[in-house]
């Protein structure tokens, strides 16, 4: 028996497994082995398991088996079978082997079938594979709700050694599991089925299925709580199978512990649903596993409930989904999630939940989830609705019309009288989605038009709904809030799509929505899509096209927001007023805005608020709606009190307001300020705001707002003065009283806030903080308050300043917060004063009367409270002074204990802000630096507006203390170097004093001072002895090397701030006219050359901060050598030469090139500073004697090349220079090249951060100031803001310099000499440019470009050198001006040269029959030249000085214009019409009756061409077109700067160009011409479509020739290869008769068929090589007819050429003779088929190639395109190609065959067509070379 085992397990491995149970019988059949014996044998000669990858036995081998135990079922051999074959074999079996798996598990069930073997398969192998299982997924063992037990030991005595538990794969015990569920599932259908006894209900497969399904469900519910990854096994796996069973099994009934268990179909998926709820709250991909399982859900249950009643309650139970509130919820999160595939998930899941929900349809789930089409309403009902959007009549609008139809869209399209149903509702709500979704822009662009309106007019709607009489799902699309809940998921998703086109056309439908006409419409739109995608959707460039231009920071798009807001707060109360802005503000603390965004945001709060702009101007404010009453009302309101919200609400609208100050522009910041103002006046009452919250939200409005004739100054004035809300009058016994009083009390406040704590230390962060917290105070209080509400607050400051001396005082908080509110308080009052002189003073000069246009608070001002505040203060100077005295002692005195430094800056370098001293000291030093500020600023106001003695004591006190800090010895140690320091930054306090307040009795103070230290010398310079000392002594302290490098570098800026100062004092009185002394009484010679050789040593290394004071120093130096002194620089002082001036500049632009930040006060420091204007008037300064550059140059060079990175730098220094330049002409020439640079450099972009800066930094406006100004200042403001400024000032110089005569009245004057000459080296310099240059002499190049701005530049200059052609130079100028006429240029270009030629022409006469006569003649010019010359005639004939000139010129040049009306040029022909038209207008006068110049027949001849001119409806359409153009030119003012840099709506755009008259002719031409294509296209239609039916029917007339051959048809055969025309006519070579067989061919023929026979071989030979040819192409043709884009076209050629393309399909032909597609194609139009199908033709076409046997493909994303590398192409291939932006239009869609779409990783969600379909046709070309390896 052995043999024979052995020799039957060796057939096993030669035959396959199906084979075996026939080769079993036989062996049992014809021998006597009985089959357990066989069984028994055959178990003991297994093959080891490693085997079963080397060859197929061990399947056999089981197979075997299995057939013996079907023979004779027994227990023991099944269990054996498990143990020895089935676990062995599909343990060793590798996962990825699924035909191995699914052989061996079909084996095993159908064993357990046959044998019925249920119970020890659950007894042994289930708990097995559920352990391993188990174990895999990491779940432990739950006793209580397990059937079967996987700890148990029963059933493994057979197990083999090397099996353990648990040790099954995770898959393989997975698909036993599901395996057995699924065949014990069949056997119970059988078993009913056959109708088998059963007992208790179930046969054993049903028990079996009922345990397992059981414990398995179990494992499920529990794993989906898991890991990700064992979630998503369990989903792909084990999921979809028990929802499957559950289809079978209603109800699970199970005996768990001996206690009878359930479960439901509807418990499970109530558990399912429970689960998911927990995946919705987590993450991204929880998420998605969550619509996963949902949509096996429904996929699996069409409707998910009972399946019938029965008298168990389980099965009567019914649940659905979708009356799940949560449910819905999670829905329209899926619909506008980012994830694509996540929003397609959430898609699926509502249209199968809306299948259950409206089963009533009578549609398959199947097909209705395929399309939202088939979820339409039944056109039986007829009920259906319309839009009452008005259809867009643009071509486009029209075409999108027309294509949305055959999507269905119109299909509902009348509304009826009981509006639609909420199922006809859900239908419009699927296709608008899946238009936003799958289709393109014109699409949803239709749809949308057509439908979305529907929501709004499909009433009526339940305004409230049961819940218990009325389904979840109901409520979704029968009331209100249901619907809007829905419309809010397509305006989110359509706001955040990816086509920016599509967000523009939902934001415009949502704004563009009539609101007011729906009732409380508007409110019923979510709060969370108001506060959340709306606003975020106004962040979105694209919406806000016209924002910024111009200076108009507003859009149609902010404007519609705008007045939807105030629609959706119309019906609040105040404080749901108050909740909606303030959480519409808080926006901006969460999300980055841009500026159009935040502008929206600022507008959208002040709507909000209650203030609407409407669209004449008006403004509505609706805070004066709510009454005294309601205001009370909401303030006592419990559930949201006003005054702890407002609080909040001012917070947040702060946070608005300081991220405005992101961007520069002032303008755009004045908008968003104004409207956050207009909010918080709107609902903030000023009572229920803390004072230090109003104050801090305040400080952040930009104080230029809000300062004197600030523009926002009324408006806060106007909110601080409400009372209860209610505005009322400034000043009034209730207005501001309380505000006031907040105020007045907000000193005693400060000052006390942690003033009664002993030995308090602080530092200058704690400073910092009290002068801000003083500063914003001071700002409030001037204000709000007038004259008599300072009485108060200056009276406690004069109490308190008298107690400032008390003993102990010092050692608290109180005087040095004391000290910060008086500093506060008079740097207020400066800056309100110097803006009150600034405003007044110009006027009063003018006699205007401003009395009306100021506030009351603008009293504080006026000279009668100075006088007032000089004498409250005055006497409070005394106590300061006192105090000064008293603490000012510690800048020289080191105390002896308590010099540690803090642990903050122990071991760091120091800082501005980090003193290197003690702490107590640190305070001290505080102390006296404040104080000495105190009385320095207080002293030089008093000084200023009044001179008493009274004050001489305290301008002793400081000039004493100055000299006892410029004398004091520096200290050894760095505690003393550190105080040195300190009494160092008081002095720039003090010194900043004396440059204001040198009166005569201070000078003759000084002067005996200076007397008491040298009474030998009193003659001497009155400030050199101070600057000598200072100087020495700051110097000493900085080459110590005590201090820090960090604190060295402090001291340096005091330094340099104190000579500020100290250099400015003569300055300030000679403005001040305050003292008769010369200025050089106040510094000598060599104080200033040693001052000037220190700055200029000092300048390299010095640090960004004090770049401003040195140069500032350097131009007060050098002002001070060259004052009174007309001779050469280097003779003013011996100290001071060129070398030193060499050495300035190249140390000055180090420091400028050295700033990490372009400033605009540092740069006009600099340019003020080195480019001064005595320094510049110095010829050697810019060219030596010797030929070299100067200095200046040199440095004019450098900083213009570095300017070309800066547009400040190039725009400042342009504006200095010309300045300079008009002052000094005889320089110009050293400065072509620079000129140049200028004229060409440029564009319009604006540089907001210039602007702002010179409108808030008072150093940029007084450094400014300071530059040489331009002599036109209209254009200066017009353009100092834009890059163009440099090349405006150039224009402005030359234009002056060229009327230089006029405006100093000599021609021999040398400066006229001089500009004459420069203006003429200029002018021959960009001439010779303009013709040499390789990018300028180009003749085809894009508009736009870099060319033609360069060349658009360059020829406005040369229109304003005009000016300056002489006789000298006529010849030369009118040679290269006649070259680059004849050169191809834009029109743009174009009108500059011709501007420039009418100013030869016109100022030289007798050029004009010289030179411009003779070209008329010349017939080979070009068009576009002759057009040229034509409109310079024109202009010559009508500009010319008088009438005898204009009849002149009529005479010659008339009759050589007039051929060319009779032009082949349409544009010339055009043209010449116009402007001979306009001239016989003009001039025909003149000729008239009483005139003999013209002969009668020519007379005659003009008068009939003016009659045809005129009456010509062409003509009249063309001049009509153009109307006043030529009227309005002058080609006079053309030339000038005015005239070329004219800012008209049509020139900012570009380079400020206008629209020539030729482009308005060549467009009016273009225009005609398109209407003319249009009218032949739709002519050539028919034709077209024609001819391509009789091709199609001549091949349908070959193929019945062909079946009548075969003999299928009794026809006579015709040779159609005879067929053709010759082109000979029979008369003409002989008679008839030959034709008619009569008579011998003619002698001529005879010969021709020699010739035929002849090059019968040559032709056959080419048709060979042409077949070969087309035998070698693939049979792929593609159709690119709907693009338009040359280089598309041209690339696909190409791409067609190397892969061999049967055809390309365009829609024009004539597009190969094309220059660009010519370029492009490189020849591949010559190799490759070229086939001409219009777009019109294209369905035509592609039938034909349909009936040709092609497939027609297209290349585009739709909802059912399969992805390019899963399709198979057929061998014959059309693939269409869409347009660039819309793509396929639908109706070829549905002509197509398939859609292929290139799989995409990335975000973009297309690819140039070129490139779609170059890899489209790789994609094909590789499958076809595949196929044929």
């Amino acid at each position: 028996m052995e043999d024979a085992v052995a020799s039957l397990t060796k057939s096993f491995a030669l035959v396959p497994p199906a084979a075996v149970p026939a080769i079993v019988d036989c062996v049992i059949a014809s021998s006597c082995f009985e089959p357990s014996l066989l069984f028994s044998s055959l178990v003991r000669a297994i093959p080891d398991p490693a085997e079963v990858f080397e060859s197929n036995c061990i399947l056999s081998h089981a197979v075997a088996l299995g057939h013996l135990i079907k023979l004779t079922p027994s227990n023991d051999a099944m269990e054996l079978f498990i143990w020895k074959v089935f676990v062995p074999m599909v343990k060793s079996v590798e996962p990825n082997d699924t035909e191995l798996i699914n052989q061996g598990l079909g084996l095993f069930c159908d064993v357990v079938l046959k044998t019925h073997s249920w119970e020890l398969i659950g007894t042994i192998l289930v708990p097995f594979c559920l352990e391993s299982l188990a174990k895999n997924l990491g779940l432990i063992c739950n006793e209580e709700l397990t059937i079967y037990r996987w700890s148990i030991e029963d059933g493994f005595e057979q197990k083999p050694t090397g099996i353990t538990r648990g040790s099954l794969p995770l898959l393989i015990s997975c698909r036993i599991l599901i395996s057995l569920l699924k065949s014990a599932l069949e056997s119970e259908r059988e078993t009913h089925s056959s109708e088998r006894k059963i007992v208790d209900g179930f046969g054993d497969s049903g028990r079996f299925s009922h345990n397992l399904l059981w414990d398995l469900s179990n494992v499920v519910i529990e794993i989906l709580t898991q890991s990700t990854e064992h979630r998503s096994f369990v989903i792909r796996l084990i999921l979809p199978h028990i929802l499957r069973s559950f289809c079978d099994l209603a109800l699970v009934r199970v005996m768990v512990n001996g206690s009878a268990c359930t479960l439901s179909r509807i418990s499970f998926l109530k558990k399912i649903w429970a689960c998911c709820v927990c995946l919705f709250s987590l993450g991204h991909e929880e998420r998605i596993d969550a619509y996963n399982i949902l949509s096996m859900c429904f996929s699996s249950f069409k409707v998910i409930d009972g399946c019938g009643s029965t008298s168990e309650g389980e099965l009567s139970e019914k649940y659905d989904l979708s009356n799940e509130k949560e449910f819905w919820k999670e829905i329209r999160r899926g619909l506008v999630d980012k994830d694509p595939f996540l929003r397609k998930q959430a898609l699926y899941v509502l249209k199968v939940s809306l299948c259950n929900c409206y089963d009533s349809v009578g549609s398959k789930d199947d097909e209705y989830c395929s399309s939202a089409s088939r979820f339409i309403v039944d056109s039986k009902n007829g009920h259906t609705i319309s839009s009452n959007v008005t259809h867009a009549q643009t071509k486009r609008g029209k075409w999108a019309d027309k294509e949305a139809k055959s999507m269905g869209v119109g299909e509902v399209c009348h509304l009826g009288t009981n509006g639609l149903s909420s199922q006809e509702r859900w239908t419009v709500f699927i296709l608008l989605y899946e238009m936003l979704e799958e289709y393109g822009t014109h699409l949803v662009e239709a749809a949308w038009m057509h439908q979305v309106s529907l929501f709004l007019e499909s009433g009526p709607f339940s305004t409230c709904m049961i819940a218990t009489t009325c389904a979840v799902y109901q409520v979704q699309m029968d009331t209100l809030d249901g619907i809007f809940n829905w419309l809010s998921v397509l305006w989110e998703r359509g706001l955040f799509h990816e086509n920016p086109q599509v967000r523009c056309l939902i934001m415009d439908s949502f704004l563009s929505i009539s609101w007011d006409k729906y009732a409380d419409y508007a409110q019923k739109v979510p709060r969370s899509f108001v506060l959340g995608p709306f606003i975020l959707g106004l962040n979105d460039v694209v919406h806000h096209k016209d924002f910024g231009v111009k200076g108009v920071y507003m859009s149609s798009t902010i404007h519609g927001a705008t007045k939807y807001l105030h629609e959706y707060s119309r019906q609040m109360s105040l404080s749901e007023r108050i909740e909606l802005v303030c959480g519409l503000a808080s926006i901006a603390r969460q999300d980055s805005f841009g500026r159009a965004g935040l502008m929206a945001l600022a507008f959208c709060i002040a709507s909000a608020a209650g203030t609407v702009i409407h669209d004449d101007g008006e403004v509505y404010d609706s805070m004066n709606d709510y009454t005294i009453s309601e205001i009370k009302e909401a303030k006592s309101s419990q559930e949201n009190p006003l005054s702890s919200r407002a609080a909040e609400l001012l917070d947040v609208l702060g946070v608005v307001v300081e991220r405005s100050k992101q961007h520069f522009n002032p303008r755009y910041r004045l908008r968003v300020c104004e409207q956050v103002l207009k909010a918080a006046t709107s609902v903030i009452s000023i009572c229920d705001v803390p004072t230090d919250i109003l104050l801090h939200f305040l400080s952040n409005v930009p104080r230029e707002f809000t300062d004197f004739t600030g523009p926002l100054r009324g408006l806060v004035q106007q909110w601080l003065n409400q009372n209860g809300g209610q505005p009322s009058k400034m000043g009034s016994a209730y207005g501001n009283k309380e505000l006031l009083e907040r105020l007045a009390f907000f000193p005693r406040s400060f000052i006390s806030k942690h003033s009664a704590d002993a030995c308090v230390s602080f530092d200058d962060e704690d400073v910092d903080a009290w002068e801000l917290e003083g500063q914003r105070w001071a700002r409030v209080l001037f204000l709000v308050v007038w004259d008599e509400h300072l009485e108060p607050i200056f009276k406690f400051l004069q109490n308190n300043t008298m107690s400032l001396c008390t003993e102990g005082v010092h050692l608290n908080l109180v005087p040095i917060k004391l000290l910060i509110l008086i500093q506060s308080f008079v740097e207020e009052f400066e800056i309100g004063w110097r803006r009150y002189t600034n405003y007044i003073e110009p006027r009063a000069w003018r006699a205007v009367d401003v009395t009306n246009k100021l506030d009351e608070s603008a009293s504080l001002f006026n000279p009668l409270f100075r006088k007032k505040f000089i004498r409250k203060f005055t006497p409070m100077l005394g106590d300061l002074l006192s105090y000064a005295k008293s603490v000012s002692p510690v800048f020289w005195s080191i105390s002896s204990g308590g010099t540690e430094l803090p642990h903050s800056i122990k071991g760091k370098l120091g800082g501005p802000s980090q003193r290197r001293l003690a702490s107590h000291t640190t305070s001290d030093v505080l102390q006296a630096i404040i104080s000495m500020r105190t009385v320095s600023s207080i002293s030089s106001w008093c000084l200023q507006l009044k001179s008493d003695d009274c004050l001489n004591p305290s301008f002793a006190f400081l000039w004493e203390f100055s000299w006892k800090v410029i004398r004091s010895l520096a200290y050894n140690s760095e505690t003393g170097a550190e105080l040195h320091l300190a009494a160092y930054e008081s002095l720039v306090y003090v010194f900043k004093a004396f440059s204001t307040a040198f009166t005569p009795l201070v000078i003759d103070f000084v002067s005996a001072f200076n007397m008491s230290l040298q009474a030998d010398e009193g003659n001497n310079p009155l400030l050199d002895p101070l600057v000598h000392s200072f100087m020495q002594n700051v110097n000493d302290l900085l080459t110590e090397g005590i201090l820090t490098r960090s604190r060295r570098a402090v001291l340096m800026n005091w330094k340099w701030l104190c000579l500020d100062s100290l250099l400015s004092i003569p300055g300030k009185i000679m403005e001040y006219g305050s003292y008769s002394r010369n200025i050089h009484a106040y510094f000598s010679d060599s104080t200033l050359a040693a001052i000037f050789a220190d700055i200029v040593g000092s300048l390299e290394n010095a640090g960004e901060g004090s770049m401003l004071p040195m140069l500032r120093s350097v131009r007060l130096v050098i002002g001070l050598i060259s004052c009174g002194r007309m001779n050469e620089l280097t003779q003013f002082s011996s100290g001071v030469n060129y070398q030193f001036i060499m050495q300035l500049v190249q140390s000055s632009l180090i420091l400028h090139l050295s700033c990490n930040k372009r400033r605009v006060a540092p740069i006009a420091a600099l340019l003020s500073a080195i480019l001064h204007r005595s320094v510049f008037s110095v010829l050697s300064m810019h060219k030596t004697i010797d030929g070299e550059e100067g200095p200046l140059k040199w440095f004019i060079q450098k900083l213009l090349d570095e300017g070309v990175k800066s547009p400040r730098t190039i725009r400042l220094a342009a504006l200095h220079l010309t300045g300079l330049w008009l002052v000094n002409p005889k320089t110009i020439e050293f400065y072509v090249e620079e000129l140049k640079l200028l004229s060409l450099y440029g564009s319009v972009a604006f540089d907001e951060d210039f602007e702002a800066e010179l409108s808030e930094n008072l150093e940029a406006r007084s450094e400014v100031s300071l530059l040489a100004q331009s002599p036109d200042q209209e254009l200066t403001e017009q353009f100092i803001n834009t890059e163009m400024y440099a090349r405006v000032s150039v224009a402005v110089l030359f234009h002056k310099l060229a009327h230089l005569p006029d405006r100093i009245g000599g021609e021999e004057n040398r400066d006229y000499q001089a500009s004459r000459k420069c203006g003429k080296i200029f002018l021959a310099e960009l001439l010779d440019y303009a013709v040499n240059d390789k990018d300028l002499a180009k003749e085809l190049y894009k508009k736009f470009s870099g060319v033609h701005r360069r060349k658009v530049r360059l020829w406005q200059m040369i229109c304003i050198l005009s000016h300056f052609v002489d006789d000298d130079i006529v010849g030369a100028v009118t040679s290269r001006l006649h070259v680059c006429l004849c050169r191809n240029n834009l029109p743009g270009v174009r009108q500059y040269l011709e501007i420039f030629a009418m100013q030869i022409y016109l100022k030289f006469p007798a050029l004009v029959e010289q030179q411009l006569l003779p070209i008329f003649y010349n017939y080979n010019m070009r068009p576009q030249a002759l057009s040229s010359y034509v409109f310079i005639a024109t202009n010559v004939i009508l500009h010319a000085g008088d009438l005898t000139m204009q009849l002149k010129h009529l005479h010659g040049l008339l009759p050589s214009i007039i051929p060319f009306l009779t032009s082949h040029h349409h544009s010339l022909r055009g043209f010449t019409q116009l402007l001979v038209y306009h001239v016989l207008c003009k001039l025909w006068p003149a000729l008239g009756p009483g005139t003999s110049e013209v002969a009668p027949l020519e007379k005659k001849c003009f008068e009939d061409l003016k009659l045809y001119l005129a009456e010509n409806p062409d003509c009249v359409r063309l001049r009509a077109s153009m109307e006043g153009f030529l009227d309005a030119f002058d080609p006079v003012k053309s030339a000038t700067p005015t005239g070329v840099f004219n800012a008209r709506d049509e020139g900012l755009e570009f380079e400020c160009v206008p629209v020539s008259l030729m482009e308005h002719v060549i467009t009016f031409l273009n225009d005609v011409r398109n209407d003319l294509r249009d009218s032949i296209a739709k002519d050539d239609m028919a034709v077209k479509n024609e001819s391509i039916t009789h091709a199609d029917s001549c091949k349908d007339s070959a193929e019945l020739l062909k079946a009548n051959e075969d003999g299928a048809f009794p026809l006579n055969r015709i040779d159609f290869s005879l067929d053709f025309q010759k082109k000979i006519t029979v008369q003409e070579y002989g008679s008839t008769d030959y034709f008619l067989g009569d008579s011998e061919p003619p002698k001529l023929l005879l010969e021709m068929e020699k010739e035929d026979q002849l090059l019968r071989p040559v032709i056959q030979l080419r048709n060979q090589a042409v077949q070969r040819i087309k035998e070698s192409q693939q049979q792929f043709i593609f159709v690119a007819s709907l693009l338009d884009r040359i280089p598309n076209i041209a690339g696909l050629a190409r791409t067609c050429e190397v892969f061999k393309a049967a055809g390309l399909a365009v829609s024009d032909a004539g597009i190969i003779h094309d220059k660009q597609f010519q370029l492009i194609s490189v020849t591949a139009e010559k190799w490759v088929p070229i086939i001409e199908v219009p777009v019109f033709s294209l369905k035509v076409f592609l039938e034909k190639k349909k009936r040709e046997g092609f497939s027609i493909l297209g290349l585009e994303q739709t909802a059912n395109s399969v992805p390019l590398d899963q399709y198979s192409f057929p061998r014959k291939t059309v693939l269409v190609l869409g347009r660039e932006k819309e793509g396929i239009p639908v109706d070829i869609i549905h002509a197509l065959d398939a859609c292929v779409e290139i799989p995409q990783l990335g975000i973009i969600r297309s690819l140039n067509v070129h490139v779609s379909g170059a890899i489209a046709l790789w994609e094909y070309t590789r499958q076809q070379r595949s196929k044929q390896l």
